[in-house]
């Protein structure tokens, strides 16, 4: 019996897990190391989801720690779990468990991925940003004019306690409270749930998938972070941004999605210069020549644009674009250049707590506040960090409104933005062709 570390942030690791080594009598599983995500380090996979091979579940420990482990713990494998790191990142990885003695390991589509009874179209990205969520909005409401019921099936974000998130069903918008998310997860749900799509999340996607199943005639697989479907694809889209011409090269998974996509997704053609969009192209042909490929704009509006206009305003963004996504500014920014404000007021000296620390670990975020609530602590951080700088107004560009669960002493304009296709045979059509529907 070998035994196996298994690298992750709470997603990808889990479900690697559960479809490869819980019941696999040839590997013992010793512990998850957690990095990217807050407050998933020191935890346990409960007992329930780790089956009866794991009375006591299984630890979860911070990453930095991965070295000392595997001399402690006599570890022959090391799996890597997580997404949207750089390839020089990985094997940085790589290095640190080959030198502690150990084999590093990237398990593939055959070990990794799900098949269901229905039709699945998935929408992966080759980086966290790039215009995946209305991509996926676009595509279900394509569907539901057909006549065709789906469920989303969202990448996982456990962020609470796993035991009481092992399926969850998102419906109707008390279903957010009542599951308790965070503001990454409402960013990903509410927008669907606004739009009649029933979503489904959390930590086992075989469970979840059964019960998708029953009220679907596609599953949509949404998936977060760039990471790799987990289920294996009818048709198989993946957004890549212009704005990172480059990292569908260099970033891991995003390469893998951009090789194996049936359909690959330029986003952002409105905004981006057009010789990166050229470069991006001659990129994509290089990695994969028969990929389909398609240009498509995601262009902003606003509720109140005399919130904008001449004023001095601060700027609220999407968090994990910014942060792991690695992009500097977001639609807020545009949104706010666009309708004319008077002034982008930086946040940077105003800010508090996690948010402040932020600025810090990720030094390439502009003048913006990054819409980070993890937790109630964190939510407070964000609150006060808006409250305190001195604007006129605020630009809120968060798929959620978080007006809802927090008190915000400024007026807000709420920003909006969803797929326009540009050029390239419509997404209409192709899901007609791969689908046959």
């Amino acid at each position: 019996m070998r035994r196996v570390i298994i690298m992750g942030a709470a997603g990808r690791d889990f479900h690697n897990f559960n479809v490869y080594f819980r019941n696999n009598p040839d590997f013992r599983v010793i512990c998850f190391t957690a990095t990217q995500i807050p407050n998933i380090a020191d935890r346990l996979y409960p007992r329930v989801l780790a089956g009866k091979g794991y009375p006591r579940g299984i630890p979860i420990e911070p990453e930095k720690k991965i070295a000392q482990m595997i001399s402690k713990h006599k570890i022959d494998v090391v799996v890597f779990a997580y997404s949207d790191i750089s390839h020089n990142y990985v094997m940085h990885r790589a290095s640190e468990v080959i030198a502690a003695g150990a084999d590093f390991w990237l398990l593939g589509p055959k070990s990794s991925m799900i098949t269901s009874k229905r039709k699945v179209v998935s929408i992966c990205a080759a980086r966290t940003g790039s215009g995946k969520s209305q991509t996926t909005r676009r595509v279900c409401e394509i569907l539901h004019n057909r006549g065709l019921k789906t469920s989303v099936i969202r990448h996982p974000m456990p962020y609470g306690d796993l035991k009481e998130q092992i399926v969850q069903k998102f419906s109707t918008l008390e279903d957010l409270d009542k599951h308790k998310c965070t503001i990454e997860e409402r960013e990903e749900y509410e927008p669907h749930i606004l739009r009649g799509n029933t979503v489904f999340a959390g930590v086992d996607y075989g469970l979840i998938l059964k019960q998708a199943e029953k009220i679907s005639d596609i599953i949509v697989w949404d998936g977060g972070n760039n990471d790799l479907s987990f289920y294996r694809s009818d048709l198989h889209i993946v957004v890549v941004d212009p704005f990172r011409t480059g990292d569908e090269m260099t970033y891991h998974p995003g390469e893998t999605n951009v090789r194996m996509a049936d359909v690959v997704l330029i986003n952002k053609v409105d905004t981006a210069p057009r010789s990166s969009i050229e470069l991006l192209k001659e990129n994509i042909k290089k990695l994969n020549p028969q990929a389909v490929v398609l240009e498509a704009a995601s262009p902003t509006s606003v509720d109140r644009p005399e919130l904008v206009k001449g004023k001095a305003v601060v700027v609220i963004e999407d968090g994990p674009t910014l942060t792991h996504g690695g992009m500097s500014f977001g639609a807020g920014i545009v949104a706010a250049k666009k309708y004319n404000a008077g002034k982008i007021v930086d946040p940077k000296p105003y800010a508090i707590g996690s948010i402040k620390e932020a600025y810090v670990k990720y030094p390439q975020i502009g003048a913006l506040i990054p819409a980070l609530g993890y937790g109630k602590k964190q939510i407070k951080e964000l609150e006060a960090s808006i409250n305190n700088t001195p604007a006129d107004s605020i630009v809120m560009a968060t798929p959620v409104d978080l007006r809802k669960f927090t008190k915000l002493n400024k007026p807000v304009a709420k920003i909006d933005y969803e797929l326009e296709e540009r050029s390239g045979p419509s997404l209409d059509n192709i899901l007609k062709k791969y689908l046959k529907i």
